[in-house]
């Protein structure tokens, strides 16, 4: 009898012990490699462009974006919270707006906004954030033929977007840079958001001068360019920015709340 219970006590601990290691082995601590490979790359060239203008690590330390677009009847001024993108575009006879859920227009007088709100709440500060934007999520990077122009050659990334990315996922980019300075010098777009179909036509926009804020370049004007066969001519209009400002300090909430007034863009 005293071997039995014996035995039944030994077989009970052992059973125990092994009950404990599966438990331990159930929940394992991610390794190092998982985490390396969790790590988001991007091509090499494109981390060279990014250095160029001052580091990707710089920008992702910041929390928000000013800008002011300079206009004949007062400038347009676009504050951005870099890390949920809610977005504030004050002009002198609009505004619109996003709050993370609704993109809303407020009209300040009389004449009513004819444009598409939905399209251009975030349009400049995508154009103004290049090249920096182009490390979001949901982008794919791919190779593009060089753009030549006045006999200076241009090597191109392609970009390209995940299906459901932004209101236009079927858009197309590609960064053109200058092979010494790995600095951006021109984009090559795509608009899919009207016709909601793939497009062959590629616009053009120039950037040629930058300034420095907070240690990163960012454009001081950009040129927007005629086109013919798929290739810039001559320039159509330059815009200015002024009053830039980065700052490691979210932006007031409230200011991208629905103003009283507004209407929501549907």
């Amino acid at each position: 009898m005293r071997n039995i219970l014996f035995l039944f006590i030994t077989i009970s601990i052992l059973s125990c012990k092994n009950e404990t290691k599966n438990e331990t082995v159930k929940s394992p601590e991610p390794s190092v490699e998982k985490q390396v490979e969790n790590k988001k790359h991007y091509p090499e060239i494109l981390v060279k462009i990014f250095d160029a203008h001052g580091g990707l690590d710089t920008w992702n330390s910041m929390k928000s974006l000013t800008f002011a677009q300079v206009k004949e009847g007062g400038n347009d001024v676009t504050t951005t919270n870099l890390k949920n993108r809610k977005i504030l575009v004050d002009m002198p006879k609009y505004a619109i707006g996003s709050n993370g859920k609704d993109i809303w227009l407020k009209n300040k007088g009389e004449e009513a906004y004819k444009g598409k709100p939905k399209f251009f709440y975030n349009l400049m500060f995508y154009f103004y954030s290049m090249p920096f934007i182009l490390a979001d999520d949901g982008i794919i990077y791919g190779d593009a033929d060089p753009l030549v122009f006045e006999g200076k050659t241009y090597p191109g990334i392609k970009i390209s977007y995940e299906y459901g990315v932004g209101e236009s996922s079927g858009d197309e980019y590609v960064l053109y840079y200058n092979p010494e300075t790995y600095k951006m010098e021109w984009l090559a777009y795509t608009v899919t958001y009207f016709s909601k179909e793939k497009s062959k036509d590629l616009h053009f926009r120039r950037y040629q001068n930058w300034q420095d804020v907070s240690g990163l370049q960012l454009p001081a004007t950009m040129a927007g360019y005629a086109t013919e066969n798929n290739v810039p001519t001559k320039m159509s209009r330059e815009d200015t920015f002024v009053n830039v400002k980065l700052s490691k300090e979210i932006p007031d909430a409230t200011l991208f709340d629905v103003p009283e007034g507004a209407t929501i863009a549907k």
